[in-house]
């Protein structure tokens, strides 16, 4: 069974996953007279997880619904502050591996969909767990130009410390995380054996079904 700090970590795990939209890098408008902000990739992979990290735990902090693990909040939450942050195509086509060049477009709308509603599902319980964690945030290894970078952090609370580090791609809109590492184990590869045998076995509509499978029955057991 996870302890409290791992997973208060797995959501932060499936926040990002999913994608955070609009954290603290994305600035609100200046006055006219204000110096304009800096260009998104200005902002140093370090920052812009920073921000994140800031705004979704103060967002789960402030609502009581998500703490209590309700679905459609989280999911909202994710919608809202995630999402437009990750490149979840990436991150889904890593974890589905050379059957994602096999799907349709359709079959690929509803991986991402499936893939988003599991880590949901999955890690909801983690919301109430998040409560006066630290994060520090490790010595950064990255060069100004590198495109791709991996942003190493703890998580310091009750409990031993956990690793957990990012993975970042610079695009020409801002920085996206494509993957997660919670204590050594990195998400997309966590899914990856998993998946391709679904897809070996049953091909590409095979693992859909199993996706949505899987998910009824985490709502099932969530309602229940």
């Amino acid at each position: 069974m996870l302890n409290r700090s791992f997973s208060a970590r797995m959501l932060l795990v499936a926040m990002s996953l999913a994608g955070l939209a609009s954290v603290g890098a994305q600035a609100q408008t200046a006055p006219a007279t204000a110096a304009a902000p800096a260009p998104a990739t200005a902002v140093t992979g370090e920052a812009f997880i920073k921000s994140i990290t800031t705004e979704v735990f103060a967002s789960v902090k402030g609502d009581k619904a998500i703490q209590s693990g309700d679905l459609s909040k989280l999911n909202a939450l994710v919608d809202a502050k995630i999402m437009p942050n990750v490149n979840f195509v990436r991150m889904t086509a890593s974890a589905v591996g050379p059957g994602w060049r096999q799907a349709t477009p359709d079959q690929r709308k509803r991986l991402q969909a499936e893939f988003k509603t599991l880590l949901v599902h999955t890690y909801s319980g983690a919301a109430a767990q998040i409560k006066d964690q630290v994060i520090e945030y490790k010595p950064s290894r990255n060069r100004p130009e590198d495109s791709e970078v991996v942003v190493r952090t703890l998580v310091k609370g009750q409990g031993d410390p956990i690793q957990l580090d990012y993975r970042l791609e610079k695009t020409a809109t801002g920085w996206k995380i494509y993957d997660v590492n919670v204590m050594g184990a990195w998400l997309v590869q966590t899914y990856q054996s998993s998946f391709a045998q679904e897809v070996n076995a049953t091909g590409i509509d095979g693992l859909i079904n199993k996706l949505v499978e899987r998910n009824k029955q985490l709502a099932a057991k969530k309602a229940n």
